[in-house]
């Protein structure tokens, strides 16, 4: 067997403006997914209400051509 060979790394040391513009580009990301989000979830619940006044009105067009004696 041979024998394990360990890497060390070395520190990296950041200037403040390195740091800085990592936080911002991670700040950036972060507001970007979470308003993703919010804009998936208002177009599920906009499908969703979509949906059910399709539904709605489906039903209700049948109940008045069966009442009309268009539907037997």
């Amino acid at each position: 067997m041979t024998p394990q060979v360990e890497r060390r790394k070395q520190a990296v040391q950041l200037t403040d403006e390195q740091i800085e513009e990592i936080a911002e580009k991670a700040a950036e990301k972060a507001v970007e997914k979470m308003t993703n989000q919010i804009y998936l979830e208002v177009g599920k619940g906009v499908v969703k209400r979509a949906l059910f006044l399709v539904g709605a009105f489906v039903v209700g067009a049948s109940l008045w051509a069966k009442a009309k004696g268009w539907i037997s």
